[in-house]
Order: structure tokens, then sequence, then C-alpha cells
């Protein structure tokens, strides 16, 4: 099968996060390469590239909003566990050899966490094909009846699964204070709609393609208790939508706030979650804003991150060659 034109691929069967990273490494020796890159969590490799963050990092913060059975039962969690070893063994034992993340925040969990040497992290932000992600007048007409929003509605846009990670009731609860009641909460992604009811939020679903939505919404919002760097938020700001986030998510640090949209320091803090959407909801605001908003998403396409990343396999692969 023609399906990937530059070498064999191997499918791992393995059920369990342990069992993918054994055999990753059995396969070691069977494998002829100048670099191993990892996207997951493995046991060694000579370039990870740690695009979900920090696990460690995220349970600690997620505790701030559990209750006490949920933090006693997060102890025996053995998916947690699994990821904790391989994470220790990348870091805290030195199993990478070099590591890539997206954000400052990353970075530096990495460092405070595991005392993994900062010289040896390189910060690569996340790309969008800008060409796709842009914003269009003409789609927005044609798909604001599609989503049955009047001209006077103000779409506010919360996209993503893992709904509890990333705040959707805290967006919901900051939608229902908007004293403007034209303001609405669209919800595109899975997740247990029955939690989360609300009579100004329109579940959408899973959707493969979020650009229509893009077009269709005035704001964005993604309130997440943690997030290494939300690609979400990065293909709205391309979109022209002003980004309603925390400081939590490592997007926000290519933001400037009340500029390209609001950041809040927790994402429970709904009464400043309220306050942005009612900034935001101001269509002379956005308007104003569209073009130095869009203007911040064009540093970021995804071209530049493939240039980056590839530079350090490269660099990876001449210091392995030496050694």
């Amino acid at each position: 099968r023609n399906e990937w034109p530059f070498g064999a691929i191997t499918r791992l069967r393995s059920g369990s996060t342990i069992a993918f990273a054994d055999e990753v490494e059995q396969l070691r020796p069977q494998v002829r390469c100048d670099v191993w890159m990892s996207l997951e969590r493995v046991w060694r490799c000579d370039v990870y590239r740690a695009g979900d963050g920090v696990h460690r990092a995220w349970l600690e913060r997620r505790e701030k909003f559990a209750t006490r059975l949920q933090k006693f039962l997060r102890r025996f969690n053995r998916k947690h566990n699994d990821i904790l070893r391989l994470e220790k063994s990348l870091l805290a034992d030195r199993g990478a050899g070099r590591v890539i993340v997206n954000s400052q925040l990353v970075k530096n969990e990495i460092v405070d966490l595991y005392r993994y040497p900062a010289d040896k992290i390189d910060i690569v932000r996340n790309g969008v094909p800008l060409e796709q992600f842009r914003f269009d007048s003409e789609v927005r007409t044609k798909a604001r009846p599609w989503l049955q929003l009047d001209s006077g509605d103000i779409a506010v846009l919360f996209a993503g699964s893992g709904w509890e990670r990333k705040g959707l009731l805290f967006a919901i609860d900051a939608t229902e204070k908007c004293r403007d009641r034209r303001v609405r909460l669209l919800v595109a992604g899975r997740g247990d709609q029955r939690k989360y009811k609300s009579a100004r939020a329109q579940f959408l679903g899973e959707l493969v393609d979020l650009r229509r939505v893009y077009a269709a919404a005035d704001i964005f919002i993604l309130p997440t208790i943690y997030d290494p760097f939300s690609n979400a938020c990065l293909e709205a700001l391309a979109c022209g939508l002003p980004v309603i986030t925390t400081r939590a998510n490592g997007f926000s640090e290519i933001i400037e706030d009340s500029v390209h949209g609001s950041l809040v320091d927790l994402a429970n803090d709904v009464d400043g979650l309220r306050a942005a959407l009612e900034l935001w909801s101001d269509d002379a605001r956005r308007s104003a804003a569209r073009s130095t908003i869009i203007d911040r998403a064009s540093r970021f396409d995804i071209s530049k991150n493939v240039e980056r990343t590839l530079a350090i396999l490269f660099q990876s692969a001449a210091r392995a060659a030496s050694t």
C-alpha cells in the first residue's frame, strides 16, 4: 500500500501505554535510522516532542478542581501512573536526548519538575496552514444561517474534546452570566452533554472541519485548566476571532490581553470570563481588532514549525554521527 512513500510503516497493537513503549523498545535493534523521534512518551529516544505537555503538571493543576474522592481515586489510576513512569524515564532519567516543546509554560514545567537541562529544550510554537484558516466574509454569511444564528446573535465558540480539562463548565457559567441575552455558546467536540446542559449552549457534535464554524463565530473561548498550546485557539485567531483563554494555556504567550483577546489567570474565574465576553461582544471593537488579530496569527504558519523541527532533527543526527 502506497500510504506512506518514505518507508515502511510498522503498526503496533499494544493495549496500554507501557506496552506500547515496551514494543517500541523491542523494535529499536531492527530499525536503522539517524534519529529516533517520538511524539509519545516512550522509555527513551533522541528527540521527544512533548506536544501533550507535562502529565505531572496537568495532574497537579487538576487537583485544585477535584473533589476529595476524585483525588483519592486518582492515586490508584494505572494509566496516570504508567504515563508518569514514562515521563520520568524521558525527563528525570534523561532518556530523551533533546526535547521539543510548544510553549515556555511547558519548558518551565520540565525544568522545574524534572530538573531536565534547559539548554536541551527547544521551543517550537505550533503552526496552522494559514491558507486554510482565514477570515472570509462570504463563508460567514452562508455559515450563520446553517447554525441558526440571527444577525444580532453573538456566537461564542468553544471547540475541543476533553471538556473537563478545557473548562466547558466555566464557559457555560460565564455565558449564562452575560447580561446580553443574544450571547450564545456553540460547542464543537465530543463529550457527555448531559453534564453540561444550558439553554444558552448549542452542541454541534464532533466536526471534521471547523472552518465554517470559525467563520460563523464572533468570539472564541477556551477556559482551559491546562493546555500546552491550543491549536484550536490559533486556528480561531487566524480566522480573525478574539480568543478568551487562561494563562494555563501556552497559547496565551503569543497574544496580548485586550488586544488579541482576553486572558484570565484561572479557569474558574467565571466573573473574569464574563467580563471578557461582554468586552468582546461589542461589534465595533471586534471589527477594529480583526486586522491586528489576523496579523498576530500570520507569524505562526505551519511551514515555520516544520522548518524548525527539521533543523533540530538534523542537528541531533549530526551529533549522533560524531559520537
